[in-house]
């Protein structure tokens, strides 16, 4: 069994973001860039699934200009087999990445997409549901833990009430949850090997998939500073703020 796991370059998470002063979107120049959180998750549970001999190669794929390169030789230097970079410097919203991932997915014939259930640039949190229903597969989303099994998964997922879980046949998408695993480290000879792992560059115009966004951001509004903090001078005083504050609210 063959995974493909997509991976997104993003703004890294220990990052205090700014919005650029025109309000047009957030100021990217010089920020550190990572392969999103989740996906490294996805990723882990692959190379952990191919370790227990239940996969056989892993395949991580990335959309977007020459710079998501350096987030595929992560993905490679923990312990990926091969890369394949789509070329675009178009910004893909969620449904043209499902249908260039559909189209790599019929090329590649992987048994299961296992994929971050959402990315924490935008939180859109669609892409695994639509590729799914691109496809026609079985989905199983925010798993905490799978199993494979003869021809199926099993995927035990977080819902509002507690846990569920779903058996899903082959092939399937899935997407990882924080609890699910903890991604390992590369380790130095791990970079240096990844160096020499195959990464393909596809263009995304070959695939055919109109890339045209669909979405407009209007403007783009930093949160609001916290208020300061006050003193009180009893338990009567602190009751009676917290009275007014409600009836504000």
């Amino acid at each position: 069994m063959n995974i493909l796991v997509p991976v997104k370059r993003v703004v890294d998470y220990t990052v205090k973001v700014s919005v650029k002063p025109d309000g047009s979107g957030v100021d990217l120049a010089h920020v550190k860039m990572s392969m999103n959180p989740f996906d490294e998750i996805a990723v882990e549970e692959a190379l952990r699934l191919r370790e227990a001999g239940k996969a056989e190669a892993v395949t991580v794929v990335s959309i977007g200009p020459p710079a998501v390169q350096e987030t595929l030789r992560s993905g490679l230097a923990l312990g990926a087999d091969r890369a394949v970079h789509i070329a675009t410097d178009a910004a893909a919203e969620p449904l043209a990445v499902a249908k260039l991932l559909k189209a790599l997915v019929e090329r590649e014939s992987p048994l299961l997409v296992l994929m971050g259930k959402q990315a924490i640039d935008d939180d859109s949190n669609q892409t695994g549901q639509m590729l799914a229903a691109l496809l026609g597969w079985g989905q199983g989303t925010f798993a905490s833990k799978l199993a494979i099994g003869d021809g199926t998964i099993e995927v035990t997922r977080e819902v509002d009430g507690g846990l569920q879980t779903v058996e899903l046949k082959l092939p399937a998408v899935a997407t990882t949850d924080l609890r699910l695993n903890e991604p390992r480290y590369a380790s130095l000879p791990n970079i240096m090997k990844a160096k020499r792992k195959p990464l393909e560059e596809i263009a995304a115009a070959d695939f055919g998939v109109d890339l045209t966004p669909r979405l407009k951001v209007v403007t783009t509004e930093p949160p609001p500073a916290r208020a300061g903090g006050g003193k009180v001078a009893d338990v009567a005083e602190l009751v009676a703020k917290l009275k007014d504050e409600a009836r504000v609210l």
